[in-house]
């Protein structure tokens, strides 16, 4: 049986590692690597790591001085020695039988990834209903199998539409390669490395089955009030545009599209910041207006939208001050 590496980046994650170590040592594949890799805590993730690493064999641990989630992935990659590769965050789960189940629908389709879809929790009551809740679909215990993309088709019906995840997906070794996580990116850098893997990739299968238990973490990156860091989804997906153009010059629009909806989930963020820090973030909200405003023009990216952004981009684009009071108000 060909060993899957398991990577976990933490980062302060004491309270709810355990947890997640458990939920991947439960699954039923037996050749099973797990890499820890604590990037910097400063509370008592490194205990944490000692007693597991103590009691399971199969764990080792990397400890990294605060590098940031791509630099521990990227370590992870360097020092796993599987033919499969898995990422997993430190506050999520995973359901019985996803990792044998994954893998079992790669080999029965001869892809080079093989994803799940996820569901959220965020209680202990809310993940022991999705741990003991919907069984595992037939497509993923025999029978058909998933949907089955080319390249071309997982880059516009999954990553152009919203699957842009790195974690609930199994990947072959050889499809990763010396493809890496861009380091000093902490949102937006899983999309941008999965771009980076389309021109390596044969096929790729997908289920909805949601075998990944994400947590709905208040302290995560997504969760949390405006930083100056959460610009880095802007400046991601102009990188994937870039790349996805020269792939794929039709899917310009998709891919401003996509710009669009990440300034504006931008500018929701800091138009919920109190007053004062909101003027603190003006430069902020000039650059997001500007790379608004230079492709606002471009009718064509008006249907490729989700419902509702059509109108908050129009308003924005033509009326800055008062979107981001409305939104303000509205919010609170």
């Amino acid at each position: 049986m060909d060993q899957i590496s398991v990577i976990v980046p933490v980062h302060n994650g004491a309270s709810y590692l355990e947890e997640c170590i458990d939920s991947i040592l439960a699954q039923d594949y037996e050749a099973l690597e797990v890499l820890i890799i604590n990037d910097g805590s400063t509370d008592n993730t490194a205990e944490v790591c000692e007693r597991l690493c103590g009691k399971h064999d199969c764990l080792r641990v990397i400890t990294l001085p605060d590098l940031g989630v791509s630099v521990a992935r990227n370590r992870g990659l360097e020092q796993a020695e599987g033919a499969y590769i898995m990422f997993v965050d430190a506050d999520d789960r995973l359901c019985p039988g996803m990792l044998k189940s994954l893998h079992r629908l790669l080999l029965r389709t001869d892809s080079d990834m093989a994803g799940c879809g996820f569901a959220a929790w965020g209680s202990p009551a809310e993940w022991e209903r999705l741990r003991t809740g919907e069984e595992m679909p037939e497509e993923l215990t025999g029978g058909n199998a998933g949907k089955i993309y080319d390249s071309g088709c997982y880059l516009k019906e999954n990553i152009l539409r919203g699957n842009t995840r790195c974690w609930s997906k199994l990947y072959r070794r050889e499809l990763i390669g010396q493809v890496r996580f861009r380091e000093g990116l902490t949102i937006g850098e899983d999309m941008l490395f999965l771009v980076e893997l389309l021109p390596r990739m044969r096929q790729a299968v997908e289920t909805a089955y949601p075998g990944y238990g994400y947590y709905q973490n208040p302290a995560g990156a997504m969760q949390r009030p405006f930083t100056p860091d959460y610009m880095d989804q802007i400046y991601c997906w102009e990188m994937a545009r870039e790349l996805i153009v020269k792939r794929e010059p039709d899917l310009s629009v998709q891919a401003d599209a996509q710009i669009m909806v990440a300034v504006m989930l931008t500018v929701g963020k800091i138009a919920l910041l109190p007053g004062r820090e909101r003027r603190k973030a003006k430069a902020y909200l000039r650059v997001c207006h500007r790379k608004l405003r230079g492709i606002v023009g471009e009718r064509a990216c008006y249907p490729c939208l989700p419902a509702g952004y059509g109108i908050k981009v129009r308003l924005y684009a033509c009326l800055p001050g008062l979107y981001v009071w409305l939104y303000h108000c509205m919010k609170l």
